[in-house]
């Protein structure tokens, strides 16, 4: 993806902030990307600085008073308090910064276009059903133009008339400073993963950012009315591998610098050649197994490996061991008898998501998206919030809910007899 800055210098290379990676989708959408509905965006420097800092506050006596304050040509956020008072705060063009707006909205303001993440999912239809639940302008990042191009996170966008409006519903508040501040309503959630987005990541520990970016421990639900506790010594700044839950969909940030660090396609596509190389084989077949190439990411081919998720042996696809009475769910396997799902392998093609370069030795379960080891510890110990109160872990290539002790399983290859 190239940016208009190119045009005007095509030897300079754009500057990168960094990159948003959808989770739940291996690489693309179900039905390909298009536009601005794609699986990861990338977040280049403008050719023109875009973004806004709050300036003057107006305390208007009603809502009508307020509109007539709030012009088209200006942005501003109206917080509503009651049906005599709204405050507006009017946004002043900020030459340093670029403005990214995402959410579910497909109008111009928003750069990004997310919907609701459905695990699993092989195509949009599955996922238009669902009634959502990400704000239509659900948050903005704003990136310092300058090095270090600090990102910054804020709940809410605004809209076509340059508007963000907290209703009298929102939770919202005058700061000590004599500022206001609100939380949208179904919030903005960030977690920053502790040691960075390395092999020795830890999770960190989920907050709410609010409209002006302040940071706050989370409410009892989703859309509870009361916020939570102001967290002072935490920030609304982005780091490499912070995770940004829109409710509904996950997004991973990965910086440029990060992201140079990280495995290109061409590397995993060397794993894949390298594993396939290596022959491995049925250990009851005795047929030769191979990993599908990348592009066929979604069709179960005839060399594909299957696994028994209990035990971790890799066997070709066969129909013997189904156990009755368990609805066909379970089988037995072959080489130790353990009894559990089987399921097809399909390696991770998403680079973003991988915290090292390892081989492909485990998968997730109960998908069976395969990965490093490490990739796989890192994202089974994340808490990835679900619906409106729960937390649970997922595989970040299919956003299906992890199972299992461990949530993942090494993979036991049976070499070439000869």
């Amino acid at each position: 993806m190239f940016s208009p800055d190119q045009e005007n210098h095509p030897s300079k290379a754009p500057v990168k902030y960094g990159e948003l990676i959808v989770l739940g989708y291996n690489g693309s959408l179900p039905n390909g990307d298009r536009g601005r509905r794609k699986s990861r965006f990338a977040l280049f420097k403008r050719p023109k600085a875009n973004g806004v800092k709050p300036s003057t506050v107006h305390i208007a006596c009603t809502p009508q008073a307020a509109k007539a304050i709030s012009n088209k040509d200006q942005h501003s956020i109206s917080y509503t308090l009651s049906r005599a008072q709204t405050v507006v705060v009017e946004y002043t063009h900020d030459s340093n910064t670029d403005m990214f707006q995402i959410g579910r909205s497909t109008e111009s303001p928003i750069d990004f276009v997310v919907t609701d993440t459905v695990p699993g999912s092989q195509s949009n239809s599955d996922t238009q059903s669902v009634q959502s639940t990400i704000s239509r302008f659900a948050c903005r990042i704003i990136c310092e133009r300058n090095p270090p191009f600090t990102a910054r996170i804020y709940a809410a966008g605004f809209d076509s008339s340059k508007n963000i409006f907290l209703g009298e519903k929102a939770a919202k508040w005058k700061t000590s400073d004599g500022q206001m501040d609100g939380l949208t309503t179904n919030g903005v959630l960030v977690m920053h993963p502790r040691n960075g987005f390395t092999e020795d990541s830890k999770p960190g520990i989920w907050r709410e950012i609010s409209v002006c970016g302040n940071v706050f421990s989370l409410r009892e639900t989703r859309s509870a009315q009361q916020r939570g506790k102001m967290v002072e010594i935490e920030t609304n700044q982005l780091q490499d591998g912070s995770l940004i839950d829109l409710c509904g969909a996950a997004l991973l940030w990965r910086t440029a610098e990060g992201l140079s660090h990280t495995p290109t396609v061409k590397h995993l596509e060397a794993l894949r050649q390298e594993i396939n190389a290596a022959r491995p084989q049925c250990p009851v077949g005795f047929n030769t197994l191979a990993f599908p190439s990348m592009k066929r990411k979604d069709v179960v081919d005839e060399k594909q490996p299957w696994v028994y998720l209990n035990c971790g042996h890799v066997h070709g696809y066969h129909n013997w061991g189904n156990k009755e009475e368990r609805d066909g769910k379970d089988r037995e396997c072959p080489m130790c008898r353990s009894v559990g799902p089987y399921v097809p392998l399909w390696l991770g093609c998403e680079a973003g998501f991988y915290v090292d370069a390892g081989p492909p030795t485990h998968a997730f379960s109960p998908c069976g998206h395969v990965c490093s080891e490490k990739t796989t510890a890192y994202w089974s110990q994340i808490p990835l919030p679900h619906g409106t109160h729960t937390f649970h872990a997922a595989c970040p290539f299919c956003a299906h809910q992890l199972a299992g002790e461990q949530g993942y399983i090494r993979l036991i290859f049976q070499g070439p007899l000869d």
